[in-house]
C-alpha cells in the first residue's frame, strides 16, 4: 500500500457555508425567517409614504419577483395567491364606499354616473348616500385602496417567504405562549388551502361531478373532519413536549414582569405621543420612549426565565441574511429621506387628471429591495421522502 505523506497534503483556502464545491454556486438552505420579515416590515414602510400608482404596481411586481425566485415548497408558502385575492377585495370594498358613501363633485370633475340619494337625518350631516359620482373620486378610492392592499401582500410576502415555525424560535421566553397562538393562527389558511385541495383531488379520483353549492357539502364536511384531527394532533404534540410548563417563575416575579411591561408600554405611548405633538416637552419624545424600550425589555428578560426551552439545531444569520435584511431596511430609508426627488411626486394629485410620473429615485429604491430574489439562498429542494409524508393521511 502505498504511504501518503502528510505533508503533501496542504490545506486549502476556506469555503464560505454558502458556496457550494463546484462553479462557486450557493448551497440551498433555509433563510432566516426574521429577516424575510424585516425586509417584508421594510418594504411596507416604503409602501405607507406613497400614493403613487406606478410605484405600488412596482412593488407588487417585486414582491412576485422575490416569491417566484424564494419560494419552498411548504404548505405556507403557496398562499400568496389568496393574499392578491384579498388585496382586489380591499380595493373594491374602497371603490365600492366611495361611490356610495358620495362626497360631492366639483364643477372640474368628470361625471360618470349617479346613485339613487337616500335621505340622511340631521345627526348624520356631512356624510351623503348616493348622489353623483365622478371619476376623480373613484381613482382616489383606488389609489388609497391599492396602497393598503400593497401593504397586506408585504406581510403576505413574509408569511410566504419565513418559516412560521422557525420563527417561533427567535422569540423571547415571554412571548413564547403568544408566539405558538400567533404561529398556529398563521399555518390554520395554509393548511385549510392544502386541505381543500386534497380534498378536491380525491373527489376528481371518485368521479365526482358536482359543481356550485352542490359539491359544497362534499368539501366542507371532509375539511372540518381533517381540522379538527389536526387540531386533536397538535393538542397531543404540544402537551407531550411540556408546552405551558411554569418553570421556576415565582409569583412576585410574574407581578414584577407584569409591572415592568406595563409601565414599559406607558413609556412607549408617551414616547410616540411627544414625538408626533409639536407642542410636547421634549421630555415626552426620545427619552420615554428610551425608558419604555428599556422596561419592556427588562419584563421580556425577567418573564422569559419561566419558560425552558432549548433549541435544535438554531438557524445561522449569516451574510445572505444581512443583504436582504438591509435591502429592504434601505429602501425604505431612500424613501423618507426624500433625496435626490421632490416628495410630491410621491403622492401625485389627481386635480387635474393626468398621468402620474415615476420617479428615478423611489422606483430605484424599491427595485433595490427587489434584489433579495437573488441576495438570498436558493431554497432547500423538497426530497421525495418527504413530500410522501406530507402526503400520507
Amino acid at each position: 500500500m502505498p504511504h501518503l505523506d502528510a505533508s503533501a497534503v496542504r490545506p486549502g483556502p476556506p469555503v464560505s457555508p454558502d458556496r457550494a464545491d463546484t462553479g462557486g454556486r450557493r448551497l440551498p438552505r433555509t433563510l432566516h425567517p426574521v429577516a424575510w420579515w424585516i425586509w417584508a416590515l421594510a418594504l411596507a414602510t416604503a409602501v405607507s409614504r406613497t400614493n403613487n400608482p406606478l410605484l405600488l404596481f412596482l412593488v407588487l411586481a417585486v414582491l412576485g419577483y422575490v416569491i417566484t425566485m424564494r419560494r419552498t415548497e411548504a404548505p405556507w408558502a403557496r398562499g400568496f395567491a389568496y393574499y392578491l385575492y384579498l388585496a382586489l377585495t380591499v380595493v373594491a370594498i374602497r371603490v365600492v364606499f366611495r361611490a356610495v358613501f358620495a362626497t360631492g363633485i366639483t364643477p372640474h370633475d368628470h361625471f360618470l354616473f349617479a346613485l339613487p340619494s337616500l335621505p340622511t337625518p340631521d345627526w348624520y350631516a356631512g356624510i351623503q348616500i348616493g348622489g353623483p359620482v365622478s371619476l376623480e373620486a373613484l381613482l382616489s378610492s383606488a389609489t388609497d385602496g391599492l396602497r393598503l392592499a400593497c401593504m397586506l401582500c408585504c406581510i403576505g410576502a413574509a408569511n410566504t417567504l419565513a418559516n412560521p415555525k422557525r420563527a417561533l424560535r427567535v422569540l423571547p421566553g415571554a412571548l413564547h405562549e403568544l408566539g405558538v397562538a400567533v404561529t398556529v393562527s398563521i399555518s390554520v389558511a395554509p393548511q385549510l388551502v392544502q386541505s381543500v385541495q386534497r380534498v378536491h383531488r380525491a373527489r376528481k379520483l371518485r368521479a365526482g361531478r358536482a359543481k356550485g353549492l352542490r359539491a359544497l357539502r362534499g368539501i366542507v364536511v371532509p375539511v372540518l373532519e381533517d381540522a379538527l384531527e389536526r387540531s386533536l394532533r397538535l393538542a397531543a404534540a404540544m402537551d407531550s413536549r411540556g408546552y405551558g410548563r411554569a418553570g421556576t417563575a415565582t409569583r412576585g416575579s410574574r407581578r414584577a414582569t407584569g409591572a415592568l411591561m406595563l409601565l414599559g408600554m406607558c413609556g412607549l405611548c408617551t414616547g410616540a405621543y411627544g414625538l408626533l405633538d409639536a407642542t410636547a416637552p421634549r421630555a415626552l419624545g426620545l427619552p420615554a420612549m428610551g425608558v419604555g424600550a428599556l422596561l419592556c425589555v427588562a419584563g421580556l428578560r425577567l418573564g422569559g426565565r419561566r419558560v425552558t426551552r432549548t433549541t435544535y439545531r438554531p438557524d445561522p444569520w449569516r451574510a445572505a441574511e444581512w443583504a436582504v435584511a438591509g435591502c429592504g431596511v434601505l429602501s425604505a430609508v431612500l424613501l423618507f429621506t426624500n433625496a435626490g426627488f421632490d416628495a410630491a411626486e410621491l403622492n401625485p394629485s389627481i386635480y387635474p387628471l393626468s398621468w402620474p410620473t415615476l420617479p428615478l429615485v423611489p422606483a430605484a429604491a424599491i427595485l433595490l429591495a427587489g434584489t433579495a430574489g437573488f441576495l438570498a439562498p436558493p431554497p432547500a429542494p423538497r426530497t421525495p421522502s418527504a413530500a410522501r409524508s406530507k402526503e400520507a393521511p
